[in-house]
């Protein structure tokens, strides 16, 4: 015991424990951020472990290996452990010596002491405590199981199908934004080559077609390597009742006929199609899950969200208090109408003491296919003037709004705005007052910072900004607001000196330049008025 011990510490000497049992839980070890193997699980290491390529059978598991960083596992021999990217089985590993070297003599079935070679290894052939082993090529395995890897967001491909012929169509696929709630930050699929991961919908009630193609597959080349379950990541997120058969999908897209619009009608509007030389309409409804075959709609529908939204999540359906806003097109088909999927909006109603509300925008997604062609701003305006003939709607938010979704709320705001008569240039050029705040709140749900922001829009379109005076008029006012963060700063920097001791003070002092401030507060000065000029030039084309 007393020898395995000393070798035990040869060893630890020799390399760094980065995991012990101690933060192994549950029984499967998980990997430390810190562990240089760890970063690149699914490369070298998992070749190295291994311990086949080109070694007869008798001698895999018992060659010798570098010093390294050691990493102490706790598991059961027999089983697997799981690293950052996938489950090892255990069989690869169970050979392992305490003393870091591959040896004939077993681990005990408690601990674990694995040895990576470092990845940053420029021999062509490794050797540990004074043995020597075969030539491996690292770098030229390395190189092989990284063509392997694949980037999700392009094996990723999208369809909204009308026609049979659209099956064989590549202009109309498409791609994800995002893939890393399904694959994880890395964006990377293990263990394909020429991954193909197709999910169609029919174009209105969005029946799915799932498939995965791929023309080779690691495990098919390398022993006790195995390759990501993308079937599964996938199958976490689309409903049950998919096709897996494009002839079961070309059945169903023959059913589409059938399909209706859920809920109740609030806006119809066309848009003028250059390539078709015709005007196309398009319709927006109010549903709730109340409506037969929403709920199952639904929840294909928020399937989008984990591609194209960076933060998305499922929203509990279950909760009466949201409402559900969606845009459809109307479209011919062998002489009959049909309709499909365009985009929509979720919201979701709070309570505010003592008898109104506050709607949210929580998710607002137009499909690729369909943007840049203004129904974002058809749907927004729509949903907002659905809320301001509420009594009971105290004003309308978002949540953690992204740039566009801002820039969106701020034409559409702007343009309801331009007509009240406390947005006269005249009254424009006085300030901002108290009564723009309570006529945009009650007649239009508008709180008063996005009243603010129309305020500074629509001043900077009735003032000369080559005028000297007037320009400067605008850049303090707007600049006014701009420096309450600057503001608060230099407040807490006055707590400070009351505070700190002076080698502290200077300290924060470093991380407050005010020459610095200063810039920062024109550069956002610039950006400001960059993008509300483009506000301004949409609403005159509109």
């Amino acid at each position: 015991m007393a020898g395995k011990l000393r070798r035990r510490k040869r060893a630890v000497a020799r390399g760094s424990v980065v995991a012990s049992p101690s933060a192994v839980q549950g029984g499967t070890p998980a990997f430390p951020r810190a562990c240089p193997a760890a970063q690149e699980w699914r490369g070298l290491p998992r070749a190295v472990l291994a311990a086949g390529e080109g070694l007869p059978a008798s001698r895999r598991g018992r060659q010798a290996a570098p010093p390294s960083s050691l990493i102490v596992l706790g598991g059961a021999a027999g089983g697997s452990f799981a690293g950052p990217r996938g489950a090892m089985p255990s069989s690869c590993y169970a050979a392992c010596t305490v003393s870091g070297a591959w040896g004939s003599r077993k681990v005990a079935p408690c601990v674990l002491l694995l040895v990576f070679l470092p990845l940053a290894a420029t021999r062509p052939g490794w050797a540990a405590a004074g043995r020597s082993g075969p030539q491996c090529g690292l770098s030229a395995m390395e190189k092989k199981l990284a063509e392997f890897k694949c980037n999700t967001n392009e094996a990723i491909q999208l369809k909204l199908v009308r026609f049979p012929e659209d099956l064989e169509d590549d202009s109309t696929t498409f791609n994800p934004e995002y893939s890393h709630q399904v694959f994880g930050d890395d964006e990377v699929a293990f263990g394909y080559k020429g991954l193909k991961i197709l999910l169609y919908y029919n174009a209105g009630n969005l029946s799915t077609l799932f498939r995965i193609e791929y023309t080779s597959k690691v495990n098919e080349n390398f022993d006790c390597v195995e390759a990501d379950d993308v079937e599964s990541k996938i199958r976490k997120i689309i409903p049950p009742g998919f096709c897996t058969s494009t002839d079961d999908f070309v059945s169903l897209l023959e059913k589409e006929v059938n399909f209706k619009p859920f809920g109740t009608l609030l806006h119809t509007y066309s848009v003028h199609n250059e390539e078709a030389g015709e005007d196309i309409t398009y319709q927006i409804y109010q549903a709730d899950m109340t409506c037969p075959g929403f709920r199952e709609y639904h929840e294909r529908l928020q399937t989008f969200l984990m591609w194209f939204i960076e933060t998305a999540s499922f929203i509990d359906v279950d909760d009466e208090r949201w409402n559900y806003f969606l845009v459809f097109e109307k479209y011919n088909k062998d002489g009959a109408t049909l309709f499909a999927t365009v985009g929509y909006m979720t919201v979701y109603n709070y309570y505010v003491y003592p008898d109104k509300t506050r709607p949210r925008v929580s998710q607002m997604l137009i499909l690729p296919p369909f943007q840049g062609e203004g129904h974002g701003a058809q749907l927004f305006e729509t949903v907002h003037r659905y809320y301001m003939s509420s009594p009971t709607v105290l004003d309308i938010t978002a949540e953690d709004p992204s740039e566009n979704y801002v820039k969106l709320r701020d034409f559409v705001l702007v343009k309801l705005c331009q007509d009240l008569p406390c947005f006269s240039p005249k009254k424009l050029m006085q300030g901002f007052s108290q009564e723009m705040v309570t006529e945009a709140q009650q007649k239009l749900k508008i709180n008063k910072q996005h009243t603010r922001r129309v305020y500074e829009i629509l001043r900077l379109r009735a003032t000369d900004m080559g005028d000297p005076e007037q320009s400067r008029g605008y850049r303090l006012d707007v600049k006014k607001r701009l420096i309450g963060p600057y503001k608060k700063k230099q407040r807490e920097l006055a707590k400070m000196r009351r505070c700190l001791r002076p080698e502290e003070l200077t300290n924060q002092l470093n991380q407050i330049d005010l020459n610095m401030q200063h810039e920062q507060l024109e550069e956002n000065f610039q950006q400001l008025v960059s993008d509300y000029r483009r506000v301004l030039e949409r609403l005159a084309q509109a």
